[in-house]
């Protein structure tokens, strides 16, 4: 499975300061300009949209999600709700 999300920002502080709020406790990354998780089950990415969407006004952050090699979705407001949607769809188990 190919399932990922990627954050993306200008401000080598966002990225951070969205995963430690996120996870709830400090997350260490070595790359303060970008992030990307893998995930086993694509139904896990859902609560991270949607997090980022509800939160988008706080964070200079652009996400991009991968469902399939070489395919990358921009996760904006318009779109979020259709894809959390999708996504339970597509894999509904």
């Amino acid at each position: 499975m190919c399932t990922s999300v990627s954050l993306y920002s200008n401000d080598s502080s966002e990225i951070q300061k969205f995963l430690d709020d996120y996870f709830e406790t400090p997350i260490k990354i070595d790359k303060k300009l970008k992030w990307e998780k893998s995930y086993e089950n694509p139904i896990e990415i859902a609560d991270i949209i949607g997090v980022f969407i509800d939160n988008n006004d706080k964070y200079k952050l652009n996400m991009w999600i991968s469902l399939d090699k070489g395919y990358y979705i921009y996760v904006t407001n318009n779109n979020a709700n259709n894809l959390i949607k999708y996504l339970f769809e597509r894999y509904p188990y």
